[in-house]
């Protein structure tokens, strides 16, 4: 294995496989080296349906061996620290890998212990306190909501970006839709405390979104950001993000979405911007001051929604411009904030929004998608599977 990479790829999640199996799939490909130490690869859009019950989380789940392309190295390792100056990685191992691109790729990290509290009960059978963000914690989000008997069930969503901007509000619609289905909806107060300032990111969506809401009899309180647990009285403490007044709530069932961020170690490195991501140009995703490193996916500074759909627009535009710097030729891929989120909005129900940096709807469909559909449920429930193992992470697509 080489201590020297053409392009070198930091993370092997959804974002860092799609570029090496891109660039592996080119008529003379460069040599590729991915730093990932998992052995587990992961298809997170599917955690919501499988903490509704709809599949089981083994579903979500294959060997990440499975897709690292032909000829490319998988450096079982994780990142220490970038020394961009020198072309270089450290890992945490202490080996030092050069490159001639460099790609970050790494994803976002789940800060579970802002929440004091919550990593006490998060899971545990009766605790009613549940989350889809991690593949050990899924199958209690079904636990949670199929021994739900009534009362208030809160689900929440934080100040800070996170994995797919509708996720925290996907399982909520799902977890009424079964309550009602249950026959205890009237015994139920579902409550959606979102510490945003509006309803979802894109306006065109949201009148749809905040409609079905009030037909279903969902409380919202924006603002409304959750701060600690007090599971002995199973109590949740939210604190206003603008007068910092704490309000506490009871619950039965509690969904958190905990607060997201950037690594500790990219915060801490020459590539971060000011929030600690790492920070490109929003159209060419080449780094602002380091001309051969490139960045996609959660972990960098590009101002649209942190989603996969996003990942498959972005990954051509990387892979475009590192063919065209090693070409020596100008490098003109643009990416234009294309991003998806699949509302899942009941059992068999989905609105399908599509959108770009301008926040104007871009859909694919000749069709109203801002409507709930069967087909739209279909695509995200078993059409876009099977496009992400056998399509995107073959660099096919």
């Amino acid at each position: 294995m080489s201590d020297h990479y053409e392009v070198l790829i930091c993370g092997g999640g959804t974002a860092g496989l799609t570029v090496a199996a891109q660039l592996r799939l080119q008529d003379t490909p460069p040599s590729v080296g991915i730093i990932e130490p998992s052995d587990k690869h992961y298809y997170q859009p599917l955690w919501t349906l499988i903490g509704a019950g709809v599949f089981p989380r083994e579903e979500s789940q294959r060997n990440e061996a499975d897709f690292i392309p032909d000829g490319a190295d998988w450096i079982r390792d994780a990142v220490a620290t970038f020394e961009p100056d020198q072309n270089a990685v450290i890992l945490k191992t202490g080996r030092r890998v050069t490159y001639d691109h460099l790609v970050v790729a790494l994803g976002i990290q789940i800060n579970w212990n802002a929440i004091p509290g919550l990593m006490d009960v998060l899971g545990k059978p009766g605790t009613g306190v549940c989350s889809n963000y991690s593949f050990e914690t899924v199958s209690s989000t079904w636990e949670a909501i199929r021994n739900f008997k009534g009362g208030r069930a809160i689900f929440t969503e934080p100040l800070t970006g996170v994995k797919c901007g509708g996720a925290p509000q996907k399982i909520m619609y799902l977890a009424e839709d079964h309550f009602r289905r249950s026959g205890i909806r009237d015994k139920c107060e579902v409550m959606f405390c979102n510490a945003k300032g509006s309803h979802f990111s894109c306006p065109h969506y949201t009148p749809a979104l905040l409609d079905l809401c009030d037909k279903r009899g969902i409380e919202i309180r924006y603002k409304t950001n959750l701060v600690e647990l007090r599971h002995a009285s199973k109590e949740a403490v939210f604190r206003n993000v603008e007068s910092n007044e704490e309000t506490v709530l009871k619950y039965d069932m509690i969904h958190v979405t905990p607060p997201m961020g950037a690594f500790d170690f990219i915060k801490q490195s020459p590539l971060a911007d000011a929030n600690g991501w790492v920070e490109v140009d929003k159209n060419s995703l080449r780094h602002v001051r380091y001309d051969n490193i490139f960045s996609l996916g959660d972990c960098s500074s590009l101002p649209t929604s942190k989603t996969g759909a996003a990942i498959r627009k972005q990954a051509p535009t990387v892979v475009a411009n590192i063919l065209a710097d090693r070409a020596q030729r100008p490098a003109t891929a643009s990416y234009d904030g294309y991003t998806s989120c699949p509302v899942v909005t009941g059992y068999g129900r989905l609105i399908l929004a599509e959108f770009d940096y301008t926040k104007e709807p871009c859909e694919s469909f000749p069709f109203d998608q801002s409507k709930e559909r069967y087909s739209m449920y279909a695509l995200k429930a078993y059409g876009l599977p099977r496009m992400y193992w056998h399509g995107m992470l073959k660099g096919r697509m």
